[in-house]
């Protein structure tokens, strides 16, 4: 008999649709979904397109720029492994492609961050998590 495990609040629950999304961050990739009907692209993945409805949406993937549009730095947070991170900084991003996404900052100080600094997608994670392998998108300063 194994001992209690703890929650992880840090790990998606990837399903059939979200699946692509997943395995192209684990290889490192970012991707979204842009609207065959209105030509816009959107963050997070959905099966129809947030602005026009269409149901014409595929999968893209991303060049990976951002600039910063805020931010806000996390001194406590008590869910599981969040609170061992502490401080870090929680922020909004505007992707190149036009859709906003919610992120974390990293190896990057809170005293650099500026609005409309420019960012590049890396990932945190690559570790085997029930049976595949998980990595989920941050930003860095842009080198």
């Amino acid at each position: 008999m194994s001992g209690p495990t703890s929650a992880r609040f840090d790990v998606p629950q990837a399903d059939a649709f979200t699946r692509p999304y997943w395995d192209a961050a684990a290889e490192g990739h970012l991707l979204l979904r842009r609207c065959g009907a209105c030509g816009r692209a959107h963050h997070y993945p959905r099966e129809f397109c947030p602005h026009c409805w269409s149901e014409d949406v595929t999968w893209e993937r991303a060049s990976g720029r951002a600039t910063l549009y805020t931010w806000s730095v996390v001194h406590r947070n008590d869910l599981p492994p969040f609170g061992e991170r502490t401080p870090y900084v929680a922020a909004v991003v505007d992707l190149a492609e036009g859709p906003r996404m919610m992120t974390e900052i990293v190896e990057c100080g809170e005293d650099e961050l500026r609005v409309g600094m420019e960012l590049e997608v890396t990932f945190r994670g690559g570790e085997n998590v029930e049976g595949g392998d998980v990595a989920v998108p941050v930003f860095r300063r842009r080198a």
